[in-house]
């Protein structure tokens, strides 16, 4: 006898502080109860046979509702209930995320004599990620990426991107940036909003970001995966360079595409495998 229920978000992960309340055709309440750790309601009071509007709320969710018919055993089985991030966003769940550099990329783009384009990337970064629970949008991003480990597939131009004519990692050994808010910008994307430091320069800089989703990994962890988008100008950050060839054409563009692919690993910490 009494009322089961499962709540989930999107990705199907437990939702563990819903409220379900039951109330009859009169609107009368006749049962709350929450969700346990698993996000699973077993409330064992007896109700009466007849139809019934079952309403699921939980902080950061739109409410959902459904009807459940209550048989001659006195039992209501609502099966799941799929929550939806309030205002349609979606985001992994609350905690911490670390960033795997082993199975991300932060890649940048620069235009190359006007005619094609220089593809170039860090390869060695760090970074944490903490979803709020309640508040979403509090949600926080940091990151460390070590400008000496630019790659672009040219020694002899990657030696001249660390050089004092940009990154001047010797003197400017690390990049960062850490998050001040996020914005929903529709189903599944946010705007993160942050601080960037590059070459000594503090800038404000948004992020455009799509969230892709959750899945199991082979070493018993759960992933997210985010893909990030911006375009930054490097006169914003000191880095005035530029090598005019014939015809009055900027050999490298003052624009550069920042490109990142990230999956991150529910926790602390990565995985030691």
């Amino acid at each position: 006898m009494g009322l089961t229920a499962r709540i989930r978000t999107r990705d199907g992960w437990a939702v563990s502080h819903a409220v379900v309340t039951v109330t009859d055709m009169t609107g009368t309440q006749v049962l709350r109860a929450e969700t346990d750790a698993e996000g699973v309601v077993r409330d064992t009071t007896e109700l009466a046979p007849g139809a019934y509007t079952v309403i699921v709320t939980a902080v950061g969710y739109a409410p959902a509702a459904s009807s459940a018919i209550v048989t001659a055993s006195g039992r209501a089985e609502v099966g799941t209930v799929t929550l939806a991030r309030q205002g349609g966003t979606e985001l992994p769940p609350p905690g911490p995320w670390t960033i795997d550099p082993a199975h991300s990329s932060v890649g940048a783009v620069a235009q190359h004599l006007g005619i094609s384009s220089v593809h170039g990337r860090f390869t060695d970064f760090a970074g944490r990620i903490e979803i709020a629970p309640d508040e979403v949008e509090k949600s926080r991003v940091e990151a460390v990426i070590r400008a000496e480990s630019i790659d672009t597939g040219n020694g002899m131009r990657d030696t001249h991107l660390r050089s004092a004519d940009f990154l001047d990692v010797e003197k400017y050994p690390e990049i960062t940036y850490r998050s001040t808010g996020l914005t929903a910008a529709g189903a599944d994307r946010w705007t993160v909003h942050g601080e960037l430091t590059l070459h000594g320069v503090v800038r404000p800089v948004d992020l455009d970001l799509a969230y892709l989703g959750t899945g199991s990994d082979p070493w018993g962890g759960t992933r997210a995966a985010f893909r990030a988008t911006t375009e930054l100008r490097r006169e914003d950050f000191a880095m005035n360079y530029n090598q005019v060839v014939q015809a009055g054409i900027a050999a490298i563009g003052t624009t550069l595409k920042v490109e990142l692919d990230i999956q991150a690993v529910q926790g602390e910490s990565l995985p030691s495998a």
